[in-house]
């Protein structure tokens, strides 16, 4: 899987905020959209603390690699996917953590068996999908022509 695309989509998707801010939820987050997690030396800091390029790369690819691992354990045969279809599930992943799109069981019954528009109609039919409207369109749109 490319991940510098995979980057280019995720800055498109999330932004790149070099401080802390609070997410839709209220939850502290900062870069490309990494929630503060206790185990963070910026865990406690007020929003509006900067945060380097550095740190934001870094976060990016522990974050990344997460999601990767995440990708495999959901889909055994993720390597097997043809790139468009990684892609799009490392950026839902990226989203929705593996708890979330682990749920999306019709989705991944289409993806085993390489039915793109079935994937696509289950990604449609879901609470995520009126969530993240843009994103999610151009997500189904993506998967459709595969």
């Amino acid at each position: 899987m490319d991940i510098s695309r995979l980057r280019q989509e995720l800055e498109q998707d999330e932004g790149v905020i070099y401080e802390i801010y609070l997410d839709h939820l209220g939850y502290p987050t900062f870069g490309i959209g990494h929630l503060v997690r206790e185990e963070d030396p910026e865990y406690g800091q007020d929003v509006g603390t900067a945060v380097s390029e550095s740190r934001v790369a870094e976060v990016f690819e522990k974050d990344i690699s997460s999601v990767e691992g995440d990708c495999y354990k959901l889909y055994g045969d993720f390597d097997n996917l043809p790139e468009e279809v990684q892609l799009i599930i490392a950026n839902m992943m990226f989203n929705l953590g593996y708890s979330g799109l682990s749920k999306f069981r019709g989705m991944k019954a289409g993806v085993d068996a390489r039915d793109w528009n079935r994937a696509a109609d289950e990604m449609v039919d879901s609470q995520w999908y009126s969530q993240v409207t843009n994103r999610a369109k151009r997500l189904v749109e993506r998967m459709r022509n595969v």
